[in-house]
């Protein structure tokens, strides 16, 4: 791949990760960076990932260096060895021997050997085992305890806040395809957490407890042993489950004919107080992008004052968007007091808002089980405080981090007005398969807030590939080198064409969901839609964005598609009966897929946006459309 390729596809140099797909009978998975990923037998993804993973004291992942790589593969098994290496941000390090072994007509095991050469700080070192959730969310399951006992229980179909299962020697799970899934663990103890809670598709099984203190040491020169032990059951009345479909041509139908089940969200743009002169200074863009909402944030322990409101209401001003105020409560002072405060500073500043967003300002750090939650004033003292002080707006409750606070700590409904929450997909992981499979999360995420909220409307954002504030520990992760970290402010994937084709995926996972607003991370900067540092630089996403604004309050067209994952559709009519269409290939291989309308004209022309530029064209629909990976293609 060319340099100019990958950056106009990643926004980065770095190389893809290898991929090497590996075969013993009836399973394969593919080889990634020491990991074994897209788990399947007979064809049927069973397993995620496994993967040993190392984590700093903020949870950051520390990159092993793996030599003395070894692989054999026949028909009838395969085997992998290695050792790596690791080093914390303290440059203390350790070294781990890693081992996989495949027999086609039993198990798939894994066996790793790690020793400390020096005392190692860490949040986490170990095996972790990942669970599709597609398939797997509502499966029943078996669980042996460490104590030789046993739990019949089930996959939660909803995001669970809390670990669903402890203390686990093995865990097994029915697939609708008649196969048993069985995973064994040994050398410390597991338990599972609902990823789905970060935005990640997976369960995920881990050791050691949290409710153990963390970060923790492991001592020099001390070696540890676990394993992991893969079997499949198909049993006689397994159904076939070949996925011949899998790379078929995508078809993606719109009916226009439909009655609609809901209207696009308003687009809204955060603006963080270090990014108000940039803004100011470019109004032309945030004309051009057309949002309905800007989300300033304010939050007075960064040492935000009356001169950041005086700012904001200048932007409001001057761009004649309505704004929303996402207010970070100290919790110093009774919550009366402080929002009070707080009405006179926005009146003295002359800013017009619509809407405040209250959560207290403990509640964006993550407090895991067997931690202890900072003090905190009750949150129904916290909504009546937002009323008194500001009668005339709505209230907005909820998270400023990410939807696993929310499921933990959830607002009084009856004191506000909605409910609001962030994501970010690379908490856990930053490679490029796991970054786009965190959009197959998010119409579980929407299912399980609309369980907690009912009608309530619902709001989702600021969203961006970087992460804004790291909810888990001291900081966010710095990428002086403009790679795929995990926890990173900055993510150069936001640049280029990924990031537009996550964008309109993560429109399109929406479906369903009735947001009533979905807001992006910035305008500008290193979450934002466009480089100004040396002129204006309007990166892929922004033409995602700006269709997406153009589409608020649009009826949704429901897109049936045989390949969700793969291929993105955003669809949607006016009251005057037009149409925009916004599709995406999700994907780092070329997608051929045939859009297929009822009850309308077949043609329309279309910005089509891929690594040769952005062009005009015009879309035949009987034809087949050829999209290169990471394409957009906008009707226009």
């Amino acid at each position: 791949m060319s340099v100019n390729v990958a950056m106009a596809r990643y926004g980065t140099t770095q190389a893809v990760e290898e991929e090497r797909r590996m075969q013993a009978g009836p399973w394969s998975a593919l080889l990634i960076d020491g990991a074994l990923r897209d788990i399947r037998y007979r064809d049927v993804e069973v397993i995620r990932s496994v993967a040993f993973v190392v984590r700093d004291k903020d949870w950051g992942t520390c990159r092993p260096m793996p030599t003395g790589i070894a692989i054999d593969e026949n028909e009838r098994e395969f085997r992998i060895r290695y050792r790596a290496r690791c080093a914390n941000p303290d440059g203390h390090a350790l070294s781990y021997d890693l081992s996989i072994v495949c027999d086609a007509g039993g198990a798939l095991s894994f066996d790793a050997s790690v020793t400390a050469h020096d005392a190692f700080l860490t949040a986490r070192c170990g095996f972790c085992v990942l669970h599709p959730v597609d398939g797997v969310a509502g499966a029943s399951a078996r669980v042996e305890h460490g104590d030789g006992t046993r739990e019949a229980s089930a996959f939660a179909q909803l995001i669970d806040p809390w670990q669903p299962f402890m203390d686990i020697r093995s865990i097994e799970h029915d697939l609708a395809c008649g196969f048993t899934v069985r995973c064994a663990f040994t050398g410390d103890v597991f338990e599972m957490e609902d990823q789905r809670n970060w935005s990640d598709a997976s369960f995920k099984t881990y050791s050691r407890p949290l409710a153990l203190p963390w970060p923790y040491t492991l001592d020099a020169g001390v070696t540890e042993n676990q394993s992991v032990t893969l079997r499949v059951d198909a049993g006689n009345d397994a159904r076939d489950s070949s996925s011949a479909a899998r790379n078929e041509r995508v078809t993606i139908t719109l009916d226009t004919a439909q009655d609609a089940f809901e209207t696009m969200p308003a687009l809204g743009v955060a603006i963080a107080a270090g990014e108000i002169d940039d803004a100011l200074a470019h109004l032309d863009l945030l004309e051009e992008l057309a949002p309905r909402q800007l989300t300033l944030s304010f939050d007075p322990t960064s040492g935000h004052g009356v001169r950041e409101l005086e700012r904001f209401a200048e932007l409001q001003r001057r761009s004649r968007i309505d704004a929303v105020l996402e207010y970070a409560l100290p919790g110093v002072d009774e919550p009366c007091a402080e929002l009070d405060a707080l009405s006179v500073m926005i009146e003295a500043a002359t800013l017009r808002i619509v809407g405040i967003v209250v959560s207290p300002s403990v509640h964006r750090q993550s407090n895991p089980p067997g931690s202890i939650s900072p003090p905190c004033p009750p949150l129904d003292e916290v909504y009546r405080a937002a009323r008194r002080a500001f009668p005339a707006l709505r209230i907005g409750g909820g998270m400023l981090s990410y939807f696993t606070e929310l499921n933990r700590k959830r607002p009084p409904l009856e004191l506000v007005d909605w409910t609001t929450h962030a994501t970010c997909p690379i908490v856990h992981a930053a490679d490029d398969r796991s970054v786009m499979q965190t959009l197959e999360a998010i119409p579980h995420i929407a299912r399980s807030c609309r369980a907690l909220i009912g009608e309530q409307a619902y709001a989702i954002g600021p969203v961006s590939i970087g992460m804004r504030q790291n909810p888990y520990g001291s900081r966010v992760m710095p990428n002086p080198n403009g790679e795929r970290i995990a926890m990173a402010s900055f993510d150069p994937r936001q640049t280029a064409l990924f990031g537009a084709a996550w964008l309109a995926g993560y429109a399109a996972a929406l479906e369903g969901a009735r947001v009533e607003t979905f807001t992006l991370g910035a305008l500008t900067g290193e979450r934002g839609l466009a480089d100004v540092a040396d002129g204006v630089k309007r990166y892929p996403m922004f033409a995602v964005a700006r269709a997406l604004a153009a589409m608020a309050g649009w009826n949704r067209i429901a897109a049936v598609s045989n390949d969700r994952a793969g291929i993105a559709c955003v669809a949607a009519r006016n009251a005057q009966g037009q149409m925009r269409v916004v599709i995406a290939n999700l994907t780092g291989k070329p997608r051929e897929l045939r859009l297929e309308f009822r009850n309308v004209d077949a043609s329309f022309e279309a910005l089509l946006i891929d690594e040769e530029g952005a062009r005009e064209t015009e879309i035949d629909t009987p034809r087949p459309i050829l999209l290169r990976p990471y394409a957009c293609m906008i009707s226009t």
